[in-house]
Protein backbone atom coordinates (compact mmCIF):
# COMPACT_ATOMS: atom_id res chain seq x y z
CA UNK A 1 0.00 0.00 0.00
CA UNK A 2 1.31 3.44 -0.84
CA UNK A 3 2.43 5.44 2.16
CA UNK A 4 0.35 8.50 2.81
CA UNK A 5 2.25 11.73 2.29
CA UNK A 6 1.27 14.40 4.75
CA UNK A 7 0.01 17.58 3.16
CA UNK A 8 1.87 20.60 4.41
CA UNK A 9 0.86 24.28 4.14
CA UNK A 10 2.31 26.15 1.19
CA UNK A 11 5.18 28.43 2.12
CA UNK A 12 6.67 31.34 0.23
CA UNK A 13 10.16 30.49 -1.03
CA UNK A 14 12.48 33.47 -1.15
CA UNK A 15 15.40 33.00 -3.50
CA UNK A 16 18.36 35.29 -2.99
CA UNK A 17 20.69 35.75 -5.96
CA UNK A 18 24.38 35.44 -4.97
CA UNK A 19 26.51 38.51 -5.24
CA UNK A 20 29.69 37.75 -7.15
CA UNK A 21 32.75 39.84 -6.34
CA UNK A 22 34.57 41.14 -9.40
CA UNK A 23 38.21 40.04 -9.63
CA UNK A 24 40.43 43.02 -10.19
CA UNK A 25 44.16 42.64 -10.54
CA UNK A 26 45.99 45.42 -8.75
CA UNK A 27 49.77 45.59 -8.70
CA UNK A 28 51.08 45.05 -5.24
CA UNK A 29 52.94 48.36 -5.26
CA UNK A 30 49.77 50.26 -6.20
CA UNK A 31 47.39 48.59 -3.75
CA UNK A 32 46.01 51.12 -1.28
CA UNK A 33 47.00 50.59 2.28
CA UNK A 34 44.24 50.95 4.84
CA UNK A 35 45.30 52.66 7.98
CA UNK A 36 44.20 51.07 11.21
CA UNK A 37 42.16 53.48 13.32
CA UNK A 38 43.88 54.69 16.39
CA UNK A 39 42.56 53.33 19.65
CA UNK A 40 42.00 56.84 20.94
CA UNK A 41 39.68 57.59 17.95
CA UNK A 42 37.09 55.05 19.06
CA UNK A 43 34.04 56.59 20.68
CA UNK A 44 31.42 55.21 23.02
CA UNK A 45 28.81 55.44 20.23
CA UNK A 46 30.63 52.69 18.31
CA UNK A 47 30.30 50.20 21.18
CA UNK A 48 27.56 47.53 20.70
CA UNK A 49 24.34 48.05 22.58
CA UNK A 50 23.92 45.78 25.64
CA UNK A 51 20.70 44.45 24.06
CA UNK A 52 22.28 43.63 20.70
CA UNK A 53 21.81 40.01 19.65
CA UNK A 54 19.59 39.11 22.58
CA UNK A 55 16.50 36.94 21.97
CA UNK A 56 13.57 38.03 24.11
CA UNK A 57 12.00 34.56 23.88
CA UNK A 58 8.64 33.31 22.62
CA UNK A 59 5.63 32.52 24.83
CA UNK A 60 4.92 28.81 25.21
CA UNK A 61 2.62 27.49 22.52
CA UNK A 62 3.81 29.98 19.89
CA UNK A 63 6.33 29.74 17.07
CA UNK A 64 8.83 32.50 16.56
CA UNK A 65 8.02 32.91 12.87
CA UNK A 66 4.29 32.34 13.13
CA UNK A 67 2.14 33.70 10.33
CA UNK A 68 -1.60 33.89 9.82
CA UNK A 69 -3.11 30.69 8.48
CA UNK A 70 -0.19 28.63 9.78
CA UNK A 71 -0.79 25.38 11.66
CA UNK A 72 1.22 25.03 14.86
CA UNK A 73 1.39 22.62 17.80
CA UNK A 74 -0.26 24.29 20.79
CA UNK A 75 0.50 21.39 23.18
CA UNK A 76 1.47 17.70 23.18
CA UNK A 77 -0.21 14.94 25.18
CA UNK A 78 1.35 11.49 24.92
CA UNK A 79 0.90 10.34 21.31
CA UNK A 80 -1.44 13.24 20.51
CA UNK A 81 -0.86 16.81 19.43
CA UNK A 82 -3.26 19.71 19.87
CA UNK A 83 -2.84 21.64 16.63
CA UNK A 84 -4.28 25.09 16.00
CA UNK A 85 -4.38 27.53 13.09
CA UNK A 86 -3.29 31.11 13.61
CA UNK A 87 -5.93 33.67 12.72
CA UNK A 88 -4.06 36.86 13.54
CA UNK A 89 -7.38 38.43 14.54
CA UNK A 90 -9.79 38.46 17.46
CA UNK A 91 -11.46 35.39 15.97
CA UNK A 92 -10.80 32.14 17.93
CA UNK A 93 -8.18 29.77 16.57
CA UNK A 94 -9.63 26.48 15.23
CA UNK A 95 -7.92 23.53 16.91
CA UNK A 96 -7.90 19.76 16.42
CA UNK A 97 -6.46 16.76 18.25
CA UNK A 98 -4.06 15.08 15.81
CA UNK A 99 -2.28 11.75 15.44
CA UNK A 100 -0.40 10.21 12.51
CA UNK A 101 -1.64 6.61 12.29
CA UNK A 102 0.74 3.80 11.28
CA UNK A 103 0.36 0.20 10.19
CA UNK A 104 1.94 -2.87 11.81
CA UNK A 105 5.20 -2.23 9.94
CA UNK A 106 5.50 1.33 11.21
CA UNK A 107 4.51 2.95 7.90
CA UNK A 108 2.53 6.19 8.09
CA UNK A 109 -0.80 5.35 6.49
CA UNK A 110 -3.56 7.60 7.85
CA UNK A 111 -4.22 10.83 9.73
CA UNK A 112 -6.72 11.27 12.55
CA UNK A 113 -7.98 14.80 13.30
CA UNK A 114 -10.57 15.17 16.07
CA UNK A 115 -12.48 18.38 16.78
CA UNK A 116 -14.91 19.22 19.58
CA UNK A 117 -18.54 20.16 18.92
CA UNK A 118 -20.83 22.53 20.87
CA UNK A 119 -22.51 21.06 23.97
CA UNK A 120 -25.96 19.63 23.39
CA UNK A 121 -25.26 18.34 19.89
CA UNK A 122 -25.99 14.72 19.01
CA UNK A 123 -22.27 14.14 18.51
CA UNK A 124 -19.85 15.23 21.22
CA UNK A 125 -16.94 15.37 18.79
CA UNK A 126 -16.18 14.85 15.15
CA UNK A 127 -13.15 13.63 13.25
CA UNK A 128 -11.65 13.71 9.78
CA UNK A 129 -9.81 10.45 9.04
CA UNK A 130 -7.59 10.58 5.95
CA UNK A 131 -6.58 7.30 4.26
CA UNK A 132 -4.66 6.55 1.02
CA UNK A 133 -6.37 6.99 -2.35
CA UNK A 134 -6.05 3.22 -2.90
CA UNK A 135 -8.60 2.54 -0.15
CA UNK A 136 -11.68 0.53 -1.18
CA UNK A 137 -14.43 3.03 -0.38
CA UNK A 138 -17.34 0.59 -0.51
CA UNK A 139 -15.89 -1.34 2.45
CA UNK A 140 -16.00 1.82 4.53
CA UNK A 141 -13.82 2.28 7.62
CA UNK A 142 -14.22 0.68 11.03
CA UNK A 143 -13.04 1.77 14.48
CA UNK A 144 -12.90 -0.36 17.62
CA UNK A 145 -11.39 0.12 21.09
CA UNK A 146 -9.40 -2.62 22.84
CA UNK A 147 -10.80 -5.31 20.54
CA UNK A 148 -14.45 -4.58 21.33
CA UNK A 149 -17.12 -4.51 18.66
CA UNK A 150 -16.45 -1.53 16.45
CA UNK A 151 -18.48 0.85 14.33
CA UNK A 152 -18.35 1.34 10.57
CA UNK A 153 -18.28 4.76 8.96
CA UNK A 154 -18.61 5.70 5.28
CA UNK A 155 -16.14 7.77 3.32
CA UNK A 156 -17.22 11.32 2.53
CA UNK A 157 -14.98 12.39 -0.35
CA UNK A 158 -11.47 12.07 -1.81
CA UNK A 159 -8.89 14.72 -2.64
CA UNK A 160 -5.31 14.66 -3.89
CA UNK A 161 -4.04 13.90 -0.37
CA UNK A 162 -6.32 10.87 0.15
CA UNK A 163 -9.86 9.77 0.96
CA UNK A 164 -11.59 11.34 3.95
CA UNK A 165 -14.14 9.84 6.31
CA UNK A 166 -15.89 12.55 8.30
CA UNK A 167 -17.34 10.84 11.38
CA UNK A 168 -19.15 11.77 14.57
CA UNK A 169 -18.54 10.38 18.07
CA UNK A 170 -21.09 10.25 20.85
CA UNK A 171 -20.20 11.01 24.46
CA UNK A 172 -20.18 7.24 25.06
CA UNK A 173 -17.60 6.86 22.29
CA UNK A 174 -15.42 9.55 23.86
CA UNK A 175 -15.71 7.83 27.24
CA UNK A 176 -14.60 4.60 25.59
CA UNK A 177 -11.56 6.34 24.10
CA UNK A 178 -10.64 7.81 27.48
CA UNK A 179 -10.86 4.42 29.21
CA UNK A 180 -9.16 2.42 26.47
CA UNK A 181 -5.54 1.54 25.79
CA UNK A 182 -5.61 1.56 21.99
CA UNK A 183 -8.05 1.77 19.12
CA UNK A 184 -7.92 -0.01 15.78
CA UNK A 185 -8.85 1.61 12.48
CA UNK A 186 -9.46 -0.98 9.78
CA UNK A 187 -9.43 -0.22 6.05
CA UNK A 188 -9.49 -2.41 2.94
CA UNK A 189 -7.10 -1.75 0.02
CA UNK A 190 -8.68 -1.47 -3.42
CA UNK A 191 -5.95 -3.66 -4.90
CA UNK A 192 -6.63 -6.47 -2.42
CA UNK A 193 -10.34 -6.40 -1.55
CA UNK A 194 -10.07 -9.70 0.33
CA UNK A 195 -7.61 -8.23 2.84
CA UNK A 196 -8.09 -5.94 5.81
CA UNK A 197 -5.40 -3.56 7.02
CA UNK A 198 -5.53 -2.81 10.77
CA UNK A 199 -4.06 0.53 11.84
CA UNK A 200 -3.18 1.20 15.46
CA UNK A 201 -4.53 4.42 16.96
CA UNK A 202 -2.78 5.02 20.29
CA UNK A 203 -4.94 6.31 23.13
CA UNK A 204 -1.95 7.28 25.27
CA UNK A 205 -2.54 10.87 26.31
CA UNK A 206 -5.99 11.02 24.73
CA UNK A 207 -7.80 12.04 27.92
CA UNK A 208 -5.47 14.98 28.58
CA UNK A 209 -5.45 15.94 24.90
CA UNK A 210 -9.23 15.86 24.56
CA UNK A 211 -9.72 17.85 27.77
CA UNK A 212 -7.22 20.42 26.45
CA UNK A 213 -9.15 20.58 23.18
CA UNK A 214 -12.44 21.21 24.99
CA UNK A 215 -10.80 23.80 27.26
CA UNK A 216 -9.28 25.58 24.27
CA UNK A 217 -12.68 25.74 22.56
CA UNK A 218 -14.38 26.85 25.78
CA UNK A 219 -11.87 29.67 26.22
CA UNK A 220 -12.37 30.78 22.65
CA UNK A 221 -16.14 30.75 23.12
CA UNK A 222 -15.79 32.85 26.27
CA UNK A 223 -13.84 35.46 24.35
Amino acid sequence: MQTLTKALPLTLLLAAAPLWAQDTETPAEEAPVAEAPAAEDATESEAPSPEAGLNMGTPDGENEAGTNGETYVFSSHGDWELRCIRTGTDQPEPCQLYQLVKDQNGNSVAEFNMFALPPGAQAAAGANIVTPLETLLTEQISISVDGAQGKRYPFTFCTQIGCISRVGFTQADITGFKGGNSATITIVPAGAPDQKVPLSLSLTGFTAGYDALVAKNSGAAAN
